[in-house]
């Protein structure tokens, strides 16, 4: 099992201080116990992966960090500001967006009053035309029911809307499943060149194939738990360990 201090260090490597900085992070859903003190950094301009069986708390990582979740402790920290005790709106302003596994697409409203709702909450958010430079399908959709778009175009239409807002730490839950693989090698086409524009992206990922393809890191998360870190270059020869720890 990794330690605390083994997590700290791929951004000490750096030289840089963390952008994200997790430390015992505890969450309940009612009065179920999920997480049981998550401990991870992130590097600034980073793609690190959550990964482990279904049931192991890594969606309930990304709510918990977002603030969207109904009992939390412990500590969250972005850019050096605690916000283990902000509400979910206070975070969003600090520069997180989160896309959920099931997108959050209204069906009521249009493709292009999807992709306008949500407010810009920090400068430097990307213009629509590179939001279309990046999905195309999109911007051929404007005005079709959100809803009536493809898993694949819905997913598209999810993560566009948070490049629109100015946020610079992406939290992804799940964004292949269920797409086709032509979608999934665009979607990883995407996070490499978000990656390249210097958004750092959290991702959970049941496709580790996949997410051996865009990720510098893996965490491994278990009942509540980070119980190791595999660097991507490293991910080849611990596989059968990756294997066990997944149940595959």
């Amino acid at each position: 099992m990794a330690t605390t201090e083994a997590l700290k260090a791929p951004a000490a490597a750096t030289g840089a201080a963390p952008l994200l900085k997790v430390r015992g992070l505890e969450a309940w859903y009612g009065e179920s116990h999920v997480l049981h003190g998550i401990d991870f950094d992130v590097a600034p301009g980073e793609v690190v992966t959550l990964l482990g069986r279904n049931g192991a708390g890594k969606t309930t990582t990304l709510k918990s960090i977002m603030g969207v979740i109904g009992k939390r402790k412990g500590s969250v920290v972005l850019e050096g500001k605690e916000t283990i005790a902000l509400p979910s709106r206070s975070i969003a302003r600090l520069g997180i967006g989160f896309v959920p596994e099931e997108r959050g697409i209204y069906s009521s409203l249009s493709v292009e009053e999807n992709l306008m709702l949500p407010p810009q909450v920090r400068p430097g958010g990307l213009s629509l035309d590179a939001i279309f430079t990046l999905f195309p399908n999109i911007k051929e959709r404007l005005k079709s029911q959100g809803t009536k778009l493809s898993g694949g175009e819905q997913q598209m239409l999810a993560i566009g809307r948070i490049l629109r807002t100015g946020a610079h730490l992406l939290l992804l839950d799940e964004p292949t499943e269920g797409l086709a693989p032509v979608i999934i090698e665009q979607i990883g086409r995407t996070i490499a060149k978000l990656k390249q524009e210097g958004f750092t992206i959290i991702l959970v990922e049941q496709n580790f194939r996949f997410a051996q393809t865009v990720a510098d890191r893996h965490y491994v998360v278990e009942q509540g738990k980070v119980i190791d870190m595999i660097p991507n270059a490293e991910l080849d020869a611990n596989i059968d360990k990756l294997h066990r720890y997944l149940g595959v």
